[in-house]
């Protein structure tokens, strides 16, 4: 069997899959969010740590695991210290906005930047965030330079803990960490002496299949032989193998990434040109479009606002919601990702009446996710030239019906649900699956995805551009606050 560890933004996730990649056991544990300051969000590595054991252990029990692949929230951060494992600050997230000023002092650099890593400055990328810690935590950037302290995303930091030392990464997550050279394949001493960050901190970075380590959590020794960052996985995990396939993933945020094979895509409409996966030293790349609020809106609903009690009643409420009342909900809560990449902005609801309730926020809650996408396929199109016939969609929200039907109806085109909605896990079994040769190759694999529902477009074009001209308004709105 094979254990896929998912270390997501709210919760992790361990399946075991058999030798054909099905699942057939499950576990999951949520961890609170910490939002010390607006706009700064953080996590407990305890908690990420004790979790990941916790639920691993639970689904691997009965079964006999035979390799473990690994994959994670990606550009949030860690700093620890080599002799003890023990982190010096809690996690910073991905989502997390407190180097805005650092990024604003770099952006006379974006250019080179850019061109090196294929990302933009901004706050969402690791590495400002490490200067952050090096600049802020007392005796940091001191016992950095002694080489006493170890960097990494939670990859990283899980194999460590894991493996009992091994500091390596794979070649997506270090991609993300706006420190790595995507064209030459290896961290860029320029870009990190720009940060004032040195590069004994830095992981070795390995393909996405190789030997990461061996751990004993489960009380004998297991590989670890898969590792991607969790979109990454994901465009794995939907065997969107071939230049122009396309997916998009519905969890916290929302991301989609566009297989450009071995052709870098520089954008010009502000998207991120990343590495799709590295096997066998080959690498793949991607066009990226990241939405920053996705599943997190209805998240907010529920916990934010108390109108919901359970994320699943978002479909019902929207199905009932009054037709006359058109809501447009912007959820720039930590700032607006690509292809606008404003930090500063904020969100809002617009159109409220005096009888706008929970049905009708619920179904502005779930548009807003569609509009968000059509957005980012407007720039990818223009950016790439093919054009992706469909969408594949997964994650949490994939599961709504409703959500997906209004995302073919806003975007106008096909959207695939596949069977195996948690493709994230999925990709990352495959990985180390492959690796150890008990799970399939990349052709067969392919041939055996498999749709569960083909959602078709329905919309008339007209009201299709007409509330899609709404809402873009209304973002134009709330980045001129």
């Amino acid at each position: 069997m094979i254990l896929a560890i998912d270390q997501g933004t709210t919760s992790t996730r361990s399946i075991v899959f058999d030798e054909r990649l099905r699942p057939i056991a499950t576990a999951q544990a949520e961890f609170p969010q910490a939002f010390p300051r607006p706009g700064w969000v953080e996590h407990d590595p305890a908690d990420i740590w004790r979790t990941v054991q916790e639920t691993a252990r639970k689904a691997a029990e009965g079964h006999r695991i035979g390799a473990i692949g690994i994959t994670n929230q990606r550009e949030t951060v860690l700093l620890w210290d080599r002799a003890t494992g023990e982190p010096l600050h809690n996690a910073i997230v991905w989502q997390d906005r407190r180097t805005t000023d650092i990024c604003d002092g770099l952006l006379e650099h974006e250019a080179l930047i850019t061109e090196r890593t294929g990302l933009l400055v901004d706050p969402y990328f690791s590495g400002t965030k490490l200067k952050w810690l090096l600049d802020t935590v007392p005796d940091a950037r001191a016992r950095a330079a002694r080489g006493e302290l170890a960097f990494g995303t939670v990859d990283c930091f899980l194999i460590w803990k894991l493996t009992g030392g091994n500091h390596v990464t794979d070649a997506t997550n270090a991609a993300r960490t706006m420190l790595y050279d995507i064209g030459r394949g290896e961290w860029d001493a320029e870009i990190c002496a720009l940060l004032d960050i040195p590069m004994g901190l830095l992981p070795e970075v390995l393909d996405c299949a190789a030997e990461f380590g061996v751990t004993d959590l489960l009380g004998y020794d297991v590989p670890i032989l898969g590792v991607a960052g969790d979109q990454q996985a994901a465009t794995l995990g939907q065997a969107c193998f071939e230049p122009g396939m396309m997916k998009s993933t519905y969890g916290t945020g929302c991301f989609a990434l566009l297989n450009t094979g071995t052709e870098r895509v520089a954008s010009k409409h502000r998207l991120l040109s990343t590495i799709a996966c590295r096997l066998d030293g080959r690498v793949t790349y991607a066009l990226e479009g990241s939405i920053f609020v996705a599943g997190a809106v209805v998240q907010w609903l529920r916990d934010g606002l108390g109108v919901i009690a359970d994320s699943a009643e978002t479909q019902a409420l929207a199905e009932r919601a009054d037709p006359a009342q058109d809501l447009v909900l912007v959820p720039a809560f930590t700032g607006l990702g690509a292809p606008w990449w404003k930090p500063d902005a904020r969100g809002a609801v617009f159109g409220l009446t005096r009888n706008s309730g929970p049905a009708e926020l619920a179904r502005a809650a779930l548009e807003s996710t569609g509009f968000q996408t059509r957005d980012l396929l407007a720039a990818m199109r223009a950016d790439w030239s093919g054009e992706p016939d469909v969408l594949r969609v997964d994650g949490g929200m994939a599961r709504s019906d409703w959500a997906m039907q209004f995302l073919a109806d806003v975007i106008g085109a096909p959207v695939d649900r596949p069977v195996v909605t948690e493709t994230t896990a999925l990709g990352a079994a495959w990985l180390a699956g492959m690796r150890a040769g008990i799970g399939p190759d990349a052709a067969a694999y392919a041939k055996g995805w498999a749709l569960d529902r083909r959602f078709e477009p329905q919309m008339e074009a007209g009201l299709r551009d007409a509330r899609h001209a709404r809402w873009s308004r209304a973002v134009r709105a709330v980045i001129d606050v």
